[in-house]
């Protein structure tokens, strides 16, 4: 007897195979019925026997093609119609969108072997897809996912792409990329003053470019790429003189993995990361014997390495001596990611040698994500690519909560029912060309997930940007969130804990309920409240801003302000080419004149990495600390500096005055700066393990779960000393895992606090 069954798919089922993996199914199991991409998922009608809808069914949830997700399977039973086959039927484009949108996929292995192949149609041919890879996120402009509704829509198939679209059998069934030489994209090469140079094979051209030292910028999957020789030191700082870049690190592109382990010290972790399809740049120690000019990352320990990920990045790397290639983001500094043509030129001019160009236009544009492992845990310094816009899963309904980030590694993120969608790295907003780029991602994501605008958070800071862009929207209600409050509901959440916890935030700079910056915060509380229960010492930052480009400025404020006379003297000993703005500085702290009032891991890990010569003046965001914490290195007889814990108004107050007089002593001794930075590092484990002993034994009954977050918390010293050592203590130590500690995940934590005080 036949029976009939309606099934609806929720999750990431569309650009993934989903629907020609249902006909495969039906046709195992001898079903049949329809399979529709529609705006709530994939909606299936199934007809046959008992037993054979009970196998399909279980098929469906066990073995899923590889880039799905499922979140949810209804089954529901229905009328029979008695079809007589089973079919794909067109996407039904009404309704509101419960759509995971897809995300761009590395080329899969068996693209590559087509790829390789001179006797298959697309021997060569830099846009090969199929239903498991290839672009996604970046290509679509309207839902469900359909090749009219993205940027492949203008390449009219050929009859040999056709077939194989058609086919329900075929692993490029509705692959909406679609194409081969005859009917899909194609490369230009074009010389710096925009003229294109004829070739047979652009790319062939451009791998001799790189050969000889030239620069070239390279459109992908996301945005342009500058690209030079890694091993060719000249071409390195050619490219970073041209970039005006001098020390930020610099991240490559290996032609292999075996490549990769000549260069870098590579896990098994670390080893999956780069093979998986998300693809991003994983952070590795370098080895002493790389042969990578040394201007990759100056300085550094460590260095950002990925593998290939587009088919086009595959054949940069075919007949050529070339192994590692420079694979940096092409935005002039501050600005966002390029990915127009009309873009191309103008800001690149000077900087470019060659361009090389395809005609698949982008869409959204998307940076690389950045990964580094800790302790078997990945730890996300920049979560964008082959990550977004993948929601992650809530227990609460947040429909109808928008979070703009804050100020830096911006993000926003976009509550619909039980999901939390985390939108693109943006980057720092600081300038009217990112804020644009912020609400053009944001507009684009909001017509995909339509939620009706309830609910708008911003940072509590009064002078952060995201403040002018909700200008351009209506909310019902405003919500403004204290900084690290957000930093610990977003370990919280992505750790599913509830109730109350205590938050260790190691930060940089996030505006205080007192008007003070903060960020060396111990906090309790849950999503809707916190309660501050320590701090470091308030310092000056003379300067402000100025301070924290120029660490030296904030050394000589802590000094000064901390050890008065003594303190000055070891400013003028440490920073003896500043004698006539250590007069200023001194005039101002003293009678407080463009000076805030400050208490962050992030200025103190400055002030004694420019104390100790690593770092006088950032070149980036948290050069000084990133290059300090470099060369830390843990060892059982490491001792650490003097400390003080003092409570003041109730709070615990952590104050180093001790420890930066006893550095200063060292540095001036000429002594071992290896051994100085860990013995600087184990005294903040040390002084933190210290005060939340005497928080336990001060409040007995309290939560027994500790969560690390803030930026300093991507320092693999600080993160896995405090771990080991809070756990030895009675603690159960979460750390971030789905979201990065920094900013970039302070849109996900906004949300959630939102979401608690709204139901309260």
């Amino acid at each position: 007897m036949l029976s009939a069954i309606r099934v609806s798919v929720r999750g990431r089922v569309q650009g993934v195979g989903f629907r020609p993996f249902v006909f495969g199914l039906a046709d195992k199991y001898q079903l049949t019925g329809t399979v529709q991409n529609n705006m709530d998922g994939v909606k299936i009608h199934l007809e046959g026997e008992d037993v054979s809808l009970a196998s399909f069914l279980d098929d469906l949830e066990k073995i899923p093609p590889r880039l799905s997700k499922i979140n949810e399977v209804k089954v529901d039973k229905t009328d029979v119609c008695n079809y007589t086959t089973f079919s794909i039927i067109a996407s039904e484009r009404t309704g509101a969108s419960m759509l995971v949108i897809p995300i761009d996929s590395a080329v899969c292995g068996e693209c590559l072997r087509e790829m390789k192949d001179p006797n298959d149609f697309r021997y060569r041919y830099p846009f090969i897809n199929c239903t498991q890879c290839g672009p996604r996120y970046t290509i679509i402009s309207e839902l469900p996912y359909d090749r009219p509704f993205t940027s492949m829509g203008d390449f009219k198939m050929c009859p040999e792409c056709q077939e194989e679209y058609d086919n329900p059998l075929n692993r490029r069934h509705h692959a909406q990329p679609i194409a081969c030489p005859n009917c899909g994209p194609k490369v230009f090469l074009f010389d710096s003053s925009g003229t294109e140079l004829k070739r047979e094979d652009p790319i062939s051209g451009a791998v001799n470019l790189l050969e000889n030292g030239k620069i070239i910028a390279v459109k992908g999957i996301g945005g342009y790429h500058l690209c030079c020789d890694a091993k060719n030191e000249q071409a390195v700082q050619l490219l970073r003189n041209r970039k005006k870049r001098q020390v930020r690190p610099l991240a490559i592109m290996a032609a292999s993995m075996d490549e990769i382990k000549k260069i870098a010290i590579v896990g098994d972790e670390e080893k999956e990361l780069l093979q998986s399809p998300e693809s991003p740049i994983v952070i590795l120690r370098k080895k002493s014997s790389s042969g990578l000019a040394f201007g990759i990352a100056p300085g550094m320990e460590t260095v950002g390495v990925m593998l290939p990920y587009t088919p086009l990045h595959h054949l940069l790397f075919e007949d050529t001596n070339v192994t590692c290639i420079v694979m940096t983001s092409a935005n002039p500094s501050g600005l966002p990611m390029i990915y127009k043509e009309n873009q191309v030129f103008e800001y690149l001019k000077g900087i470019a040698d060659y361009y090389l160009i395809h005609n698949r236009e982008i869409l959204h544009p998307v940076d690389d994500s950045v990964i580094q492992m800790h302790n078997h845990n990945q730890d996300f310094l920049r979560r964008s690519r082959g990550y977004v816009p993948d929601p992650l899963p809530i227990k609460k309904d947040v429909t109808g909560i928008i979070a703009f980030g804050g100020q830096q590694k911006t993000t926003f993120s976009i509550g619909r029912n039980q999901q939390i969608f985390i939108g693109p790295h943006i980057g720092d907003l600081e300038n009217v060309e990112t804020i644009n780029h912020f609400k053009q991602e944001l507009d684009h994501l909001l017509k995909w997930i339509y939620i009706p605008k309830q609910t708008a958070v911003i940072d509590a800071h009064p002078g952060y940007m995201v403040k002018r862009l909700l200008e351009e929207y209506q909310f019902g209600e405003v919500m403004e969130i204290q900084h690290h409050h957000a930093h610990m509901a977003a370990c919280m959440g992505e750790n599913e804990l509830d109730g109350d916890v205590y938050g260790i935030i190691l930060d940089g700079t996030g505006y205080g309920s007192d008007g003070h910056i903060w960020g060396f915060e111990i906090l309790y509380g849950d999503y809707a409240r916190f309660e501050r229960q320590g701090h470091l010492c308030y310092t000056p930052l003379p300067g402000s801003e100025k301070a924290i480009k120029e660490p030296w400025r904030n050394a000589a404020g802590m000094l000064i302000s901390l050890l008065g006379q003594q303190g000055e003297k070891y400013a003028r000993m440490l920073f003896s080419d500043k004698e006539a703005e250590l007069n200023v500085i001194k005039m101002m702290i003293s009678k407080e004149i463009n000076t805030i009032q400050a208490g962050t891991c992030g200025r103190l890990f400055d002030a004694v990495s420019a104390m100790a010569g690593i770092c006088k003046t950032s070149t980036y965001d948290g050069e000084a600390a990133i290059r300090l914490g470099e060369i830390a290195i843990w060892d059982k007889n490491v001792t650490p500096y003097s400390f003080k814990i003092y409570e003041d108004h109730n709070l615990l107050t952590f104050d180093f005055s001790e420890m930066l007089q006893e550095i200063a002593d060292d540095i001036l001794n000429k002594g071992n700066l290896v051994k100085i930075s860990s013995r600087f590092h184990e005294t903040i484990v040390n002084a933190l393990v210290k005060g939340m002993l005497e928080l336990k034994e001060k409040n007995p009954n309290r939560s027994n779960e500790i969560v690390l977050s803030g930026g300093s918390l991507h320092n693999q010293y600080l993160r896995e000393r405090l771990t080991v050592e809070l756990n030895a203590i009675g603690f159960k130590v979460y750390n971030h895992q789905k979201v990065p500690c920094n900013d970039g995940g302070l849109s996900y934590g906004q949300l959630l606090v939102a979401a608690a005080k709204r139901e309260a």
